[in-house]
């Protein structure tokens, strides 16, 4: 009998990039993500809201062919960009359509992740059927200004209650990341940290050591 295909495994503890043209410029995007893999980033989320379909596929099919099968590649919210690009998945906002539709479009061997900001809205994702969460906001943050952030007691009471992988966003450093990890995070998530660095692959590695020795020090 013919095994079911299955998504493909997050790293753990997985450092995840998540793209926005307008922190670095959209001519420097590709080659900033690129280096940024280089050193040490694991999941690279493509998330470019205002672009429309063929815009995103296009730069979609550029950021795969610069990151190969180093890291993985989700298409933020977009379910039909995902499934004509070689991707590895896609990630749903809160109010995007449930992961059950999307599992229904893209199959069972890709990549469905959750936005969540709430306990209510994890516990939602895992009956639909996501494959991990993004949980926000940790800190303030440049993306999400005037937000009150959660902290990462909320991403604590989530993993607590579920067991799906569970990636912290929002204002991570490599000087804080260590509150998020030990709040029982999978992973983390930046963007400006990395994307408005003068040395994104230097940024990515010293966040990814940092979450590293966090992570080690885990119960």
């Amino acid at each position: 009998m013919a095994s079911i295909p299955s998504p493909p495994s997050l790293p753990e503890p997985c450092l995840c990039l998540v793209t926005d043209r307008q922190v670095c410029g959209e001519a420097a995007l590709v080659d900033r993500v690129a280096e940024a893999v280089k050193g040490g980033v694991d999941l690279v989320q493509l998330r470019e809201k205002d672009l429309h379909g063929a815009q995103l596929l296009d730069l979609a099919t550029r950021l795969r062919h610069a990151i190969g099968d180093r890291a993985l590649l989700v298409v933020n919210e977009r379910v039909d960009v995902a499934a004509a690009l070689p991707s590895d998945g896609v990630q749903l906002g809160e109010d995007a359509v449930p992961a059950s539709a999307a599992r229904r479009i893209l199959g069972p061997d890709m990549l469905i992740g959750r936005s969540v900001h709430s306990v209510e809205g994890a516990g939602q994702a895992v009956d639909d059927g996501a494959d991990f969460l993004l949980v926000g906001t940790m800190f303030a943050s440049r993306s999400h200004p005037g937000e009150e952030p959660a902290g990462p007691g909320l991403l604590a009471r989530i993993a607590a209650r579920y067991g799906l992988p569970a990636i912290g966003i929002g204002g991570i450093t490599a000087d804080n990341c260590h509150q998020v990890m030990g709040a029982g995070a999978s992973g983390v998530a930046v963007i400006t940290g990395i994307l408005a660095s003068p040395d994104p692959g230097g940024a990515a590695q010293r966040l990814k050591e940092a979450m590293l020795a966090a992570h080690r020090q885990q119960p």
